[in-house]
């Protein structure tokens, strides 16, 4: 069973869609590491080593995922995960701003999928089952 690292990023207490998605993926058969909310990368990246995970799944709804989330590939890449999928998603900039380009600057940050506010966890379940198989 594959372990995924689940949480919402910063000083953000929006815990209802963390525990639909832990919910959701657990239904899916994946073993879910929830880190809760108001987490640091470190909590993330701690949570991924212990459980030997193979995905980061970072949520955000307060707008500020773009500050919370710089420099996180790096911080994985200096723990020995170099090769962790990174996936975000939610409200993760503030104000209105193009998706197209959002989601060229995340991936810009070495994020390998990038959600639009919305995205309902049941749409992400084949590119994660798709990415963990490519992964392995």
């Amino acid at each position: 069973m594959e372990s995924i690292v689940i949480g919402v990023i910063g000083a953000d207490v929006h815990a209802v869609g963390n525990r639909i998605i832990e919910f959701t993926l657990e239904n899916a058969g994946y073993n879910v590491v929830n880190v809760g909310v108001l987490s640091t990368q470190e909590d993330f990246i701690n949570a991924a080593i212990e459980s030997n995970a193979k995905m980061i799944l970072v949520s955000s709804l307060y707008g500020h995922g773009e500050i919370d989330c710089r420099g996180m590939r790096e911080k994985c890449i200096e723990s020995g995960l170099k090769d962790i999928i990174l996936y975000v998603g939610g409200n993760i900039v503030v104000g209105k701003q193009d998706f197209f380009e959002v989601e060229k600057r995340f991936k810009a940050m070495g994020f390998d999928r990038v959600f639009p506010p919305g995205t309902p966890i049941e749409a992400v379940l084949p590119l994660i089952k798709e990415d963990l198989m490519n992964h392995a």
